[in-house]
């Protein structure tokens, strides 16, 4: 009896660490497929890939972040407005379905918000700039105080400043530190383990180059 309980709990251990295995390298790949391409198109099936793995594994949380991500980005591209708050309704659901999951918000859910919460305002930025524009600030002040060294903070910052007109306080030149800043904490990180969120590095890096440019 004893061991046949034993070899109950190998065989459910080696099923486990392989669903782990199998979910994780699925997630991992088609994260790496939607974020390296820059075809419109392209993203959109990577997307949708990414929509299926989140009801595949309804139960992971990190499913749930990276189809959240993804259709955060979709807006940005997207040209028709009525799609672009669509794809933003997704992106908040999924998001919250990941902090549910995880029982809490962390750092990496809190600045996904913030970059949700930017995304919203893209939409209509003179008519949401006041409400959303103090959201993506308030959500990126929670996720400093957990850790401040997470460089995703300071990139949307950065991208925030960017794309603020010089005569309001943005553009390459103020928004240069927080690339700089950025960079310095994305060096820290490894893509070795897709739990750990690690988007933003090679976007920095555009960023950052862009920045160093005349104005």
């Amino acid at each position: 009896m004893t061991r046949y309980i034993l070899l109950t709990a190998i065989a459910a251990f080696t099923y486990l660490n392989c669903h782990a295995q199998d979910y994780n390298e699925t997630l991992k790949k088609t994260f790496t497929a939607f974020d390296t391409t820059q075809d419109f198109t392209k993203k959109v099936e990577q997307s949708n890939k990414l929509t299926m793995i989140a009801k595949k594994w309804n139960s992971e949380w990190t499913a749930h972040f990276y189809n959240a991500y993804a259709k955060a980005v979709l807006s940005y591209m997207e040209k028709e407005e009525a799609k672009r708050d669509a794809y933003v309704d997704e992106a908040d659901k999924e998001l919250s379905e990941a902090v549910g999951i995880l029982g809490k918000d962390n750092d990496e859910t809190y600045v996904l918000a913030a970059m949700v919460a930017n995304a919203r305002m893209a939409v209509k930025p003179q008519a949401r700039w006041q409400k959303y524009g103090k959201i993506f600030e308030e959500n990126l002040q929670k996720a400093k105080e957990i850790n401040a060294e997470n460089p995703r903070i300071y990139y949307l910052q950065g991208t925030s400043k960017f794309f603020t007109p010089k005569m309001f306080g943005g553009g390459k030149k103020a928004a240069l530190p927080y690339f700089e800043k950025a960079d310095g904490y994305f060096a820290k990180e490894t893509d070795a383990d897709i739990s750990k969120p690690y988007w933003g590095k090679f976007q920095n890096a555009f960023f950052l180059k862009e920045s160093k440019g005349d104005e």
